[in-house]
């Protein structure tokens, strides 16, 4: 008879065996993400969760956050490296989850590349998996989709969705925060997972510079600066939490400093950050000049060097400074809450940065 030469899914681009032969290498990692919570294990259609360890809230109120980690993405594809854009994407995730005092519970990951590759697909997770241990979470399941034909073999993007859980009357927010609250800048790790589109086209497009530039400035190469993970601070602001009486977080992403923390800052109160507390890492500074970027542009795109602000009561200062540099986290006032008056923006920066 002849030989059957009907289309198949594998004539289309898509290799169910890679698939599962990415599913078996990542097992391991996930399974080092455990909570007790956690029922059955990896390979189900759902990551189950047991609720009833929300017993012991009185009206407990669950949080859910999702996100990406943007064009950062193409940074990996081109260094090679993908064991950390997984940090970035939960990072991403549950600081978004700690803002309003939650607890990361669990997430869940979804993996997009054009061409399966086990080995790639498992280093990804693997760096989910390790993001999640630091946060404090389970990462309970995901997906893996191949997609020949709209991406190249290389090509790849990752998201992520997270629940966390806060007792409902002690959710933090603009309603806790008075006029005389100080406002404590926590340092980022770097340029984290916002703004890459800024960064990308001042580094690759107007200056021609290489990831395997070496950058004096900088102590590594570039594609090493780019490929620096996303701080995952949610541990350390619950720590915070219980120690101190935390007002609000804000988490610094897309849009910058003053609009993030603008969103906590309630309408009849301003919020005042002094430039001078620190100076941002080089990395900021480098994609200013070389891009010819102003300082405006800057500060509405990247982080600064300020990855969350913590709003506390003056006289909770020293204990909320004390807790973080206990925990290795680099912290400082930037500024204080005072009444709106005739300001119009929720947020005002001055001065200028440290030298």
């Amino acid at each position: 008879m002849p030989e059957n030469t009907g289309a198949s899914y594998a004539s289309a681009g898509v290799d169910i065996e890679a698939g599962d032969r990415a599913v078996d290498l990542m097992k391991q990692w996930v399974k080092k993400t455990t909570r007790p919570e956690v029922v059955g294990g990896l390979g189900g259609f759902a990551g189950l969760f047991d609720a009833s360890a929300l017993k012991r809230y009185e009206r407990p109120l669950l949080a859910s956050a999702t996100d990406g980690v943007g064009t950062k993405v193409d940074i990996a594809r081109r260094m090679g490296v993908y064991d950390t854009i997984g940090h970035d994407l939960v990072g991403m995730v549950v600081d978004d989850l700690v803002v309003c005092g939650a607890e990361p519970l669990f997430m869940t990951d979804y993996i997009c590349v054009g061409k399966v590759f086990p080995e790639r697909v498992a280093a990804i997770v693997k760096g989910i998996a390790e993001g999640c241990v630091l946060a404090g979470c389970a990462l309970v399941g995901g997906e893996t989709a191949e997609h020949p034909g709209l991406l190249g073999p290389d090509d790849f993007d990752v998201a992520g969705a997270g629940t966390g859980v806060v007792e409902a009357d002690e959710v933090l927010g603009a309603d806790r925060i008075r006029s005389g609250d100080a406002v404590i800048a926590i340092e980022s790790s770097g340029l984290h997972s916002n703004g890459y589109s800024l960064v990308r086209h001042v580094f690759f497009d107007r200056a021609g510079w290489e990831l395997d530039r070496d950058v004096p400035e900088f102590g590594r190469t570039l594609g090493e600066e780019l490929l620096e993970p996303t701080k995952i601070y949610s541990l350390d602001c619950l720590a915070l939490t219980r120690l101190a009486p935390v007002h609000a977080f804000s988490h610094i992403t897309g849009g910058g400093l003053a609009n993030n923390l603008g969103r906590v800052i309630p309408d009849h109160l301003h919020a005042t950050v002094d430039r001078s507390t620190w100076r941002p890492d080089p990395v900021f500074t480098t994609v200013g000049e070389l891009g010819g970027v102003e300082r405006l542009e800057l500060e509405k795109t990247l982080n600064m060097g300020v990855g969350m602000i913590a709003v506390v009561p003056q006289d909770s200062v020293d204990v909320a400074l004390a807790t973080l540099a206990d925990r290795g986290v680099e912290a400082w006032v930037s500024g204080e809450v005072v009444e709106r008056g005739d300001h119009a923006e929720a947020v005002t920066l001055t001065g200028d940065y440290a030298k």
